[in-house]
């Protein structure tokens, strides 16, 4: 059977989600399980994590119906919010907290004529320009929304461009027009960090915090890795070799023939590729672990193998290669990629085997 599959650890992100907690003990947490929970499986993660946060977060209804007809059972909240009456019945129908980003939403609401009541998430476009009511329209898009019978509460919330970037002045700017709104709104719950503001901006942590990337394991900081931040790994990618062969100096390796070798050189084929989601861009020269010993990938990244430097390592056929995750993180990984360990993450394929860490 083909071996390349990726392996989910529950006490890892237990783990991480002990963090979210311990950098900001007196709010309550979202988790983030949008884009299937960043590609390590939605449902899997919410039957995790549904008893110990305060809710999860979607970003459109249809994920949100999907963990619901599973059997998840706690708040849900839906980032993108509704953008129709057959939405918003169905959001009502299934318990969903429901971002308002925009008039049309709140026009929405006013017409709802059933009996439910929902938390609702104002959001602000405090800078990112994404989503959100502009500052000087926030004060009337409250007074209306707190009107309606089907308002339950209102949560001020708003997303961060840069809290990744400490030397931004972005963040302090979107900080201070939201200090600047709260004084002219009633008492609210506030929701604005994302994981990077969790771990670098106390001040933004307020009534409740919204965890991503952090409770998978990987750092939202470039200069600064998922160890540092004592954060565990909680998908590994990993598959096995499946052919050997040596070459001469001077011969080339793969399609194009873009790699050469430089010496007599022992290769490996392993049983992955661009079908799987690993980036047919990556560098040659990036890094695998080879049961625990670091090599590099060779020429370019086929549909459905890659080859491998065995020459200064102990490997044979049917060895584990770890392409991402315990011992190998994706942080490291992703420059590579020119991309980030979001990105690696979602883009698994459905054809790489699933598997869940028995802890």
């Amino acid at each position: 059977m083909r071996d390349a599959h990726l392996t989910i650890n529950p006490a890892a992100l237990l783990h991480n989600v002990a963090q979210v907690k311990h950098h900001a003990p007196h709010a309550k947490v979202m988790a983030m399980v949008k884009a299937d929970a960043y590609g390590h499986g939605a449902l899997l993660v919410s039957q995790i994590l549904q008893h110990k946060v305060d809710a999860l977060g979607v970003a459109f209804l249809a994920e949100g119906l999907a963990l619901r007809q599973a059997g998840i059972t706690c708040p849900i909240a839906v980032l993108q919010g509704v953008f129709n009456a057959t939405e918003l019945e169905l959001a009502f129908e299934h318990d969903f907290y429901l971002v308002v980003h925009q008039q049309a939403q709140i026009e929405l609401l006013a017409q709802y004529t059933g009996t439910k009541q929902t938390l609702i998430w104002l959001k602000v476009d405090s800078g990112m320009h994404r989503l959100g009511f502009m500052p000087n329209d926030v004060l009337l898009a409250y007074q209306t929304l707190n009107q309606l019978h089907c308002v339950q509460e209102i949560i001020l919330t708003s997303h961060f461009a840069c809290a990744d970037d400490l030397a931004s002045p972005q963040t302090p700017q979107q900080l201070a027009v939201l200090d600047t709104l709260a004084t002219q709104l009633p008492p609210l719950g506030r929701s604005f960090a994302n994981s990077a503001a969790i771990l670098a901006w106390p001040q933004s942590h307020h009534q409740w915090v919204r965890a991503g990337i952090m409770l998978y394991g990987s750092s939202p900081f470039a200069n600064k890795n998922a160890a540092e931040l004592n954060l565990q790994p909680v998908m590994t990618l990993q598959t096995q070799i499946i052919a050997l062969r040596t070459i001469t100096m001077g011969e080339n390796v793969g399609y194009g023939g873009t790699w050469q070798a430089t010496r007599p050189t022992r290769l490996g084929v392993i049983a992955i590729g661009y079908g799987d989601g690993y980036p047919r861009h990556i560098l040659a020269n990036t890094p695998v672990l080879v049961n625990g010993q670091t090599t590099v990938i060779v020429g370019r990244v086929s549909m459905d193998m890659i080859t491998i430097d065995l020459t200064d390592i102990e490997a044979q056929l049917g060895d584990s290669v770890t392409l991402w995750g315990d011992g190998l993180p994706a942080d490291t990984i992703a420059p590579y990629a020119n991309s980030i360990s979001y990105e690696l993450f979602c883009q698994v394929t459905p054809r790489v085997r699933r598997l869940t860490l028995l802890n």
